[in-house]
């Protein structure tokens, strides 16, 4: 073959590939490019790193969804041996006895002053009505302004006095408690999976990770975008040779490279050590789909970034936009209790799929054969979440 021929072969070749390489150096120095200006913005880095760090291990350590230290303030009128019983019931670390009171109103105040949660009050001859024996009541309020902890003390202080109450059948028909078990009866043997010992600090602190993960998701591309438009760069953008896909682009993988990277410290220096969760997934299946999830979100803070003036009002919208997010995401509203029409709007939630995958992979130990469909649910919504981001974005600059 003529050596001309080999050679004009090899510059036609380089000349083919010459494009792709400008652009993927293009979109290499556009890369650094946001991630410098993320790190110069040191009140936004701040956030991201509290975040990632502080904030999860406050959710993890001092949100609990357990009854716990429940201020119990009792009136005992009766003053007998049965009663002491009784009260002895409601010990720690459900529940915490403030003291007696003389008078069932001062009982009230305290209740109203939410100085207590739970007030018990024994009525006279208690022990006297149990021995008879004939219908014996007590008479317990509650502080139900905080309805689940309301719920959680009534529900606890209920079990309390009946197994009391049991017990004290059976003692007066002469049968000792302890052998209860000989008596014909069905036994409520429960299974706990995947957390057997109800730890709330496994679930709080990785859904306070995948609330942040949304946050962040959807603040930094917008945060990113609106930032050029503050600084007036914005104009130079325009000008360039580059197309808004370029320059988007580049913004979406910086900010989805530091949410990645956040999570991964989240979960091996706080999540792991801390609270001695136990990953029992592939966690490069889950890092997978936290990449499709912030792709995902992108799409909404584009499309925030494209209405949005400066950086205050960015914030206000992606504040206005989480609240639906986190409400159908299904994490603190189970899907059961929200009216049929609402809960049609968790299928366009793309938080409702990313919990389920990151709790199944991470909790459950389930792989991509069990989660596929809520993969490909994610990912198609992604696609049209992003590419409706990408709309607005692109008519931004028209």
């Amino acid at each position: 073959m003529n050596p001309t021929m080999i050679d004009r072969k090899t510059i036609d070749e380089t000349a083919m590939l010459r494009p792709l390489i400008l652009r993927c150096r293009s979109l290499q120095a556009m890369i650094v490019k946001e991630l410098l200006q993320l790190f110069r913005d040191y009140v936004l880095l701040f956030f991201v790193v509290y975040a990632f760090t502080a904030d999860v291990y406050w959710a993890g350590s001092g949100v609990t969804l357990s009854l716990n230290q429940a201020a119990l303030s009792i009136h005992d009128e009766d003053r007998s041996t049965a009663s002491r019983q009784l009260i002895d019931g409601f010990h720690p670390p459900y529940f915490k006895n403030i003291g007696e009171v003389g008078d069932l109103r001062d009982g009230t105040q305290l209740l109203d002053a939410g100085q207590a949660t739970l007030f018990f009050n024994i009525p006279p001859e208690f022990q006297k009505s149990l021995a008879a024996p004939r219908q014996t009541e007590v008479q317990m309020q509650v502080d139900a302004t905080n309805s689940v902890l309301g719920l959680l003390a009534s529900t606890y202080a209920t079990q309390i006095v009946t197994s009391y109450g049991l017990n004290e059948s059976l003692t007066r028909n002469g049968i000792s408690p302890n052998r209860i078990q000989t008596l014909p009866g069905i036994v409520d043997d429960r299974r706990v999976w995947f957390n057997p010992n109800q730890t709330d600090s496994w679930f709080m602190s990785i859904t306070e990770l995948l609330n942040i993960v949304t946050v962040l998701a959807i603040l930094l591309p917008a945060a990113a975008m609106v930032r050029e438009k503050e600084k007036g760069t914005i104009e130079q953008l325009i000008v360039s040779p580059l197309s808004p896909l370029e320059i988007m682009f580049p913004k979406v993988i910086a900010m989805t490279a530091v949410i990645v990277a956040g999570t991964a410290v989240c979960l091996f220096a706080v999540i792991r050590p801390l609270f001695h969760v136990p990953f029992r997934g592939s966690l490069l299946l889950f890092f997978f789909v936290t990449t499709i999830y912030s792709w995902t979100s992108a799409g909404i803070g584009l499309f925030v970034a494209s209405i949005s003036r400066n950086l205050a009002q960015a914030s206000m919208l992606v504040i206005l936009m989480l609240a639906p997010i986190l409400f159908l995401s299904g994490v603190w509203t189970p899907p059961e209790i929200l009216p049929a029409w609402l809960r049609l709007g968790m299928y366009v939630s793309p938080m409702h799929y990313y919990i389920d995958l990151s709790l199944g992979i991470l909790l459950k130990g389930a792989d991509w054969q069990i989660l596929w469909k809520q993969i490909v649910a994610l990912s198609s919504l992604g696609i049209v979440v992003f590419a409706a981001g990408l709309w607005s974005f692109r008519r931004n600059f028209q």
